[in-house]
């Protein structure tokens, strides 16, 4: 599926069903109770969903839906969405950002592989003992990682990357709904990444983005 302009989001095409009170949602998420992101999630990742199929096709969908629930959640806590009653323009505003941001990387990646279309390819079937090491290394970092955050986010990173388990599976084995299943992966996924940043600027010297 190629990639289109971004068509029109509506408010009604965000949340894919009757609009909640934003306030009270909002003031819910700002205090860390559960059953506000549970709602929020619920509310707009049907019509997000559909929106980056449309526009962006079907590859990495949930991830993309995820980056935007993370993004608006953390935005929330932050203080940075201070009129709650237009939690839905902030909402579509982060969306079209991302997908703006997903074309230019499409583009990007389209013209390094006409600049290196043609060009000598060269390759060794030799092992590399210094590029074994390497990769050696950041495994064992990786699961340094891993083994620092929680056991319950542990453990829905492992079965669904390593283990490659669907999600139907890992909800069976963990007792999880299918929302609590999304929220866990996308904040296991987060601090996942984050220690990643962390450790990676420690051990190279330069500062955390």
């Amino acid at each position: 599926m190629g990639l289109t302009p971004a068509a029109p989001l509506s408010d009604a095409s965000v949340t894919g069903s009757a609009e909640p009170s934003w306030p009270d949602l909002v003031e819910r998420i700002r205090t860390g109770d559960p059953t506000g992101m549970e709602e929020l999630y619920r509310v707009f990742s049907k019509g997000i969903r559909f929106f980056f199929y449309r526009q962006l096709g079907p590859q990495d969908l949930d991830d993309k839906v995820h980056d935007v629930f993370l993004s608006v959640t953390q935005s929330i806590r932050r203080g940075v969405v201070r009129e709650p009653e237009r939690l839905m323009g902030y909402v579509r505003t982060i969306v079209r950002r991302q997908v703006a941001a997903h074309i230019e990387d499409a583009v990007q990646a389209r013209r390094s592989l006409r600049d290196l279309d043609g060009g000598p390819v060269l390759s060794s079937r030799d092992p590399d003992p210094e590029r074994s090491a390497i990769e050696h290394q950041n495994e064992a970092v990786a699961l340094g990682i891993l083994r620092s955050i929680g056991k319950r986010d542990r453990e829905v990173l492992i079965r669904f990357y390593l283990r490659e388990q669907s999600a139907a599976e890992i909800c069976r084995a963990m007792n999880l709904t299918e929302t609590q299943f999304r929220l866990i992966k996308s904040r296991a996924k987060a601090r996942f990444g984050e220690l990643g940043r962390r450790r990676f600027a420690h051990r190279t010297g330069l500062p955390v983005s």
